[in-house]
């Protein structure tokens, strides 16, 4: 292998068409708005103080994430968790850069936005986020510094949102009992329908 593989990157590959450039906009159009909108669930990538990089899924009703009026911002609520707090600790002590990509289930399309995040502590604000019972405690604020809808091919290969590659659940152990042997703990007594049942009490 080449010691610098990057080298050479642009002779293995074809410039992007202007098409792929031109649609990266700084702002979120009405087209991104309503796609976010439609979208219950996002990927966000966050970089820590050392460059780390973390990727978390977040999730919730439709339009859970929402866009200011005129597109160069957007809100999110961060909902229960682990608690370990990779993204809020990677945004308030790192660049604050962070990535995201929103998908609608049943559409191959994914919305990207990039931008700099920042926690927000309003508790007025936070109680308009009000969902599953809960008030989030904090809010991330990205001021959006590009915006552009991303190509299904990946999405397609996988075929996602279809039945080639769908397997039955039972297929894997329960993500308790893959823990458990991870960590070398007892095989967890509760079943994966008990622990799916357990985790819907605590959204």
């Amino acid at each position: 292998m080449a010691d610098d593989a990057t080298a050479n990157l642009n002779d293995r590959y074809k410039p992007p068409h202007a098409f792929v450039t031109a649609k990266c906009l700084d702002h979120i159009d009405p087209h991104g708005r309503r796609f976010i909108e439609l979208s219950p669930f996002a990927a966000v990538a966050s970089t820590g103080p050392s460059g780390s990089l973390d990727v978390s899924p977040r999730g919730g009703g439709p339009g859970f994430v929402r866009v200011a009026p005129d597109g160069k911002s957007l809100i999110m609520p961060d909902r229960p968790g682990n608690n370990r707090l990779d993204t809020l600790r990677n945004i308030a002590e790192g660049s604050g850069e962070v990535g995201f990509m929103f998908m609608i289930p049943g559409v191959d399309d994914i919305y990207r936005v990039n931008g700099r995040a920042s926690v927000l502590v309003d508790d007025d604000l936070a109680s308009s986020f009000e969902e599953f019972g809960k008030v989030p405690l904090t809010l991330l604020r990205v001021e959006v510094r590009e915006a552009y809808l991303h190509c299904p091919k990946a999405l397609m290969r996988a075929d996602l949102w279809g039945d080639t590659n769908r397997i039955d659940r039972a297929t894997l152990p329960s993500l308790s009992e893959m823990v458990s042997d991870q960590i070398g703990l007892p095989k967890p007594t509760a079943t994966h329908l008990q622990q799916v049942e357990g985790l819907k009490q605590t959204l």
